[in-house]
């Protein structure tokens, strides 16, 4: 039986709502675009046809979206899981060189994307062999911000020059997503996932956090990231509205909750943060609030218990997983969170559907309690690494998803998160890979010794640290270090912080950093409590 598409999740509720307002976009100067479901369908048809007749895109390829949110991003979504192509989310916070890999990596030979990001688009192409084909410019004019690129058309010239066309209906094992996250190459990755997945997560979601028409659901979150998926596909799938502005900002998400009554969003927990900051901040305007879901980034128990003080009728719950599961494995829900205790430093349970598992390091089966890695099974999990058979395999082990992350299982069924076996850093909701920011601090003529790692930080979950061994006879301060690093690296990968140490750094055996230790130190160093030992 064939019915984890989403064509059979969207169309009814599309066709049954078609006079309903189900889609808003917010801007600075007000509202922006303001859209029916039946609107939505004839232009997400529009596009489906403009996407096989004038791009050239079949099924199983790759188009590439690097853009801010709107209601044009998740027409673009709505297409790729109607069966039009394999929709590539890009990450807007990526430099020429690494939009350039993605595009090349994913073979993705159409770009979608804002006028703001031409330059970097153009850099990528003419710097770095991006290979693009078409350059689609949302929310511009012809050649607005792409003068001298062949191929480039406005997104609404390309629906008004295109017919109305239903792709052919999936296959519940049709890919669907290809979205890249970091990994242990030091390269990212191209987390493949097939309708099923995409389906099962967005029922996982709804189940644990419900789904009603009456829902008004603010992206505030960037699109491009695995987290809001199940959002962009369960909201307009449950006949609630989809409310977006471009990119967050704390007065812009503070209008949207004043005029557009809205009931429930996702933060990355930074963001919480900023919005307190921000001068016309007060939590009574925040009193349509009924769920606030936060995730993809640690957050610390004094952000969580003040803002659990701050909004006390609004259901907090928490979502732990990654791209590679299409997005959630646990959540930890409203009960839990007013029950308070050590239930606030969980991750939650596991969503329905989903089975995790605690192994040794040699994959042995590990009791209550016990520390090792977190392994998930479920029909949410991907397929498989774009083009890296060897990564895949070894990503599974009997059918369950090795996911990095270690922590242990208490006898409630919680699951606790204590570390990761890789040295990947969640900053303000991004993923960093310590090894790249290494490489490029290590080619610094001052530089011995280097190591990254992640440090606590209220504003953003985790931040970029590096601890730094100079050469003898050589000078540096910590902002030559990052003034260097920001020369290679993207913002959100160049340290926040550098510590200079007189003496090599500590090694394993196998003549590795031992960032653990590092960790222990840095946090003695401040007072900042330990790590939860092992168990």
């Amino acid at each position: 039986m064939k019915e984890l598409i989403y064509p059979r999740f969207f169309l009814p509720t599309a066709r049954r709502l078609a006079s309903k307002v189900g889609f808003v976009d917010i801007t600075p100067e007000g509202v922006g675009y303001e859209g029916t479901f039946g609107d939505h369908l004839e232009r997400v048809m529009r596009l489906c046809g403009a996407l096989h007749d004038q791009l050239r895109v079949r099924a199983g390829d790759r188009f590439a979206v690097f853009a801010m949110n709107g209601h044009e991003f998740i027409e673009l979504y709505h297409a790729a899981l109607l069966g039009a192509g394999i929709i590539n989310p890009v990450n807007i916070r990526l430099n020429a060189a690494e939009l350039a890999y993605v595009i090349n990596d994913s073979d993705s030979s159409v770009v979608f994307t804002d006028p703001i990001f031409a330059t970097i688009l153009k850099s990528a192409i003419a710097e770095h062999g991006a290979k693009v084909e078409h350059i689609v410019v949302i929310g511009g004019s012809e050649g607005d911000g792409m003068a001298g690129v062949d191929g480039a058309v406005p997104y609404e010239a390309l629906l008004d020059a295109s017919e109305p066309s239903a792709p052919p209906e999936p296959e519940e094992d049709d890919p669907a997503v290809l979205m890249y996250t970091g990994g242990t190459t030091g390269v990212p990755k191209g987390a493949l996932l097939d309708q099923r997945a995409q389906m099962l997560n967005a029922c996982h979601v709804g189940i644990g956090i419900g789904l009603q028409e009456s829902r008004r659901f603010l992206f505030q979150s960037p699109m491009f990231h695995a987290a809001v998926v199940a959002a962009v596909l369960a909201v307009p799938a449950s006949g609630g509205t989809s409310i977006s502005i471009p990119l967050f900002d704390a007065g812009l998400v503070l209008k949207a909750f004043e005029h557009e009554a809205i009931d429930t969003t996702l933060v990355i927990p930074v963001m919480l943060a900023m919005l307190e900051q921000h001068p016309s901040f007060a939590a009574e305007k925040l009193r349509s609030l009924r769920q606030l879901v936060y995730g993809a980034s640690p957050i610390s128990l004094s952000l969580l218990t003040h803002w659990l003080e701050l909004l006390p009728d609004t259901d907090f719950i928490q979502g732990y997983g990654m791209t590679e599961a299409g997005s959630v494995l646990t959540l930890l829900g409203a009960n839990e969170h007013r029950q308070g205790g050590d239930l606030l430093g969980a991750a939650g349970l596991p969503v329905v559907g989903v089975e995790l598992c605690i192994t040794d390091f040699e994959g042995n089966l590990a009791g209550v309690n016990e520390t090792g890695e977190v392994c998930a099974r479920g029909g949410n999990l991907m397929r498989e690494y774009w083009k890296k058979p060897e990564v895949t395999a070894g990503a599974f082990r009997d059918g369950w998803y090795r996911t990095g992350d270690v922590g242990y299982l208490d006898g409630r069924g919680y699951l606790h998160l204590t570390d990761r076996m890789t040295d990947m850093i969640v900053t303000g909701g991004e993923n960093v890979y310590s090894t790249e920011v290494e490489n490029v601090l290590a080619t610094h003529p001052a530089v011995d010794q280097v190591a990254v790692i992640g440090i606590p930080s209220d504003r953003w979950g985790e931040a970029v640290h590096a601890v730094v061994v100079l050469k003898q006879g050589m000078t540096a301060t910590a902002e030559d270090i990052i003034d260097f690093a920001h020369k290679m690296l993207s913002g959100f990968k160049v340290p926040k912080s550098v510590e200079f140490s007189d003496h090599p750094l500590p090694l394993s055996g196998a003549f590795k950093p031992l960032k653990r230790e590092l960790r222990r130190r840095y946090l003695e160093e401040h007072g900042l409590d330990n790590p939860p030992p092992e168990r």
